[in-house]
């Protein structure tokens, strides 16, 4: 099938103006039953939005593969990729259509590597627990792209540039991660406090953020041993770059929330304005 086939398929999905890309920091699954201060600006962000969206795209940390996948299933399962939690959370369900024709168009979009179709994926923690507080009824289409783990972060971030189109068929995309994501020094203590290094990275990112510093951020090994510590693995941090890869030369970037959870996981969450 030919792209201007694919872009048939998807003329229901019309311009409305240019949709802006968001990252949120996911954190702990419980934030999927949570009510707290991260959960109720999620829903601020979603109803913050200039329009609703058509669809939804999510890059999220807990689809790694082997190669760059696209979820096209057109009712995707709610994935509980995770253990050790209530059985209240196993018991959620986000039961969002899936979006095959915008998946395949994606596919399309990315010329830079071969992408395959999967329908047996879903939707992970990294993107149900979010939009279940963004968008509760579950009403919007949702896909996903995985995060082809082999590659190193530039690859991610050109990538990205290659599905710029989608945001002006009203396509929400959103990068979810953490940007500093430090598992072996995680507190579940309710008084946790913030390690020094991860605030300090927290604030590095952030300023590199208001500059627009991107190869800073994706070079983000040349950033000392604060970042060692904050990204000992690059899995929640990939997402970031994908959001990067997709600003626009006149778009800034509006911090949407900020706070450091059990000690070492940063929940900044970003968008893009004009």
């Amino acid at each position: 099938m030919q792209l201007n086939d694919l872009r048939n398929i998807t003329s229901e999905y019309k311009s409305t103006g240019q949709m802006p890309v968001m990252f949120i920091g996911h954190g702990n699954p419980m934030n999927g039953i949570s009510d707290n201060a991260f959960t109720r600006a999620l829903g601020k962000m979603g109803q913050d939005l200039p329009q609703k969206p058509a669809a939804i795209l999510v890059i999220s940390a807990h689809w790694l593969t082997k190669g760059t996948h696209v979820l096209v299933a057109p009712q995707p399962q709610t994935i509980h990729d995770f253990g050790g939690f209530p059985e209240a959370l196993y018991a959620v369900q986000y039961p969002a259509p899936g979006a095959p024709a915008l998946a395949r168009e994606t596919k399309q979009l990315i010329t830079s590597t071969n992408v395959m179709e999967d329908d047996q994926w879903g939707l992970d923690h990294g993107s149900w627990t979010v939009l279940k507080h963004m968008y509760p009824m579950a009403d919007i289409p949702v896909f996903q792209l995985s995060i082809d783990y082999h590659q190193p972060p530039e690859y991610h971030f050109k990538l990205a540039a290659e599905l710029k189109a989608l945001r002006n068929k009203g396509v929400l995309i959103m990068g979810s991660g953490n940007i500093v994501h430090n598992l072996r020094q995680i507190s579940f203590s309710d008084n946790a406090q913030p390690f020094d290094w991860a605030l300090s990275f927290d604030a590095t990112v952030k300023q590199k953020l208001e500059q627009k510093a991107f190869s800073d951020l994706v070079n983000y090994q040349n950033l000392g041993r604060e970042a060692q510590l904050s990204i000992p693995t690059n899995d929640h941090y990939l997402p970031m770059l994908y959001t990067l890869g997709l600003v626009n030369k006149n778009e800034e970037i509006e911090f949407t929330y900020e706070e450091i959870q059990n000690g070492s996981i940063s929940m900044r969450c970003f968008k893009t304005t004009v």
